[in-house]
């Protein structure tokens, strides 16, 4: 079974833990390790010959359009994670709109590629946001993976199916949502931060789990995991912090490991193969 490898491109300063302690208005002025970091994730999946999707903020497209081309020249998806890491629930379906065509035209330009898949930054399409969906599906795009079918102080919507659905009965769309391991009825998240300080061996049942159904595992991390040097946010809440820099020394070699053990691919080959 083809599985789904996807990586969310930015930069340490962009993401959700950090929103209420760094100002977007100051990001250009903040030290950018996103091109080093994502180019070191280049380099592991050559190393284990391995495709991915890259879910890239219209932001990083717009001031690194280099790297956005590299990613696509090694042959890997790129695909849409919005403009500057707003989520979609603080969001109207005008403003939504808005910001998928802004970022839809950075990544493409730097990128010389369609984008036809997107992920909601920190997965916040969920119940307050039952607009988002046909808003995908009139922009033309094939497929979302922007849902957490868990329950999680920071996103989720565990009532979501585990598995891929189409949200809208008027259109081919698909929702993938990100995978989750079950016990015993109750819900465990993977990838990103879950994979980092947890044991390997709980996506690895989660992926064997959701295989067995003959349904594709959707993985996600982010360049920033791999970046032990990066710098701290010194004023950000305890728990935010201790989410974000836990065993980031870690997690290359634990990737290393779970691309060795399972069969992974782009998101779109991974939805073809399982359609």
């Amino acid at each position: 079974m083809l599985n789904g490898m996807s990586v969310d491109v930015e930069d340490w300063f962009q993401v959700g833990a950090f929103e209420r302690v760094i100002d977007k208005a100051d990001w250009d002025a903040l030290a950018p390790r996103v091109e080093r970091n994502t180019d070191a994730v280049l380099a592991l999946f050559e190393d284990a010959g391995v495709k991915a999707t890259f879910f890239t903020l219209g932001w990083v497209a717009h001031r690194y359009p280099a790297l956005v081309r590299r990613i696509v020249d090694a042959g890997h998806e790129i695909a849409s994670h919005g403009w500057d890491h707003a989520r979609v629930f603080t969001m109207d379906a005008a403003a939504f709109r808005a910001d998928l065509a802004k970022a839809r035209s950075a990544i493409e330009q730097a990128g010389g590629a369609a984008v036809t898949g997107y992920r909601a930054p920190s997965f916040s399409i969920d119940p307050r946001t039952p607009w988002a969906h046909a808003v995908l599906a009139e922009a033309g795009y094939r497929y979302s993976s922007s849902v957490a079918p868990v329950r999680h102080d920071h996103y989720g919507w565990r009532e979501a199916p585990r598995y891929a659905f189409r949200p809208l009965p008027d259109s081919a769309l698909i929702e993938v949502p990100v995978t989750v391991a079950e016990f015993a009825g109750r819900r465990l998240a993977t990838g990103g931060g879950f994979f980092r300080m947890l044991p390997a061996a709980i996506t690895d049942y989660a992926v064997r789990q959701v295989n067995a159904e003959a349904q594709p595992a959707m993985f996600y991390f982010h360049p920033w995991e791999i970046d032990p040097g990066q710098p701290r946010v010194a004023n950000a809440p305890l728990k935010s912090r201790i989410r974000h820099y836990a065993r980031l020394r870690a997690m290359a070699g634990k990737l290393r490991g779970l691309m060795a053990r399972h069969d992974w691919g782009r998101v779109d080959a991974a939805i073809g193969a399982a359609a």
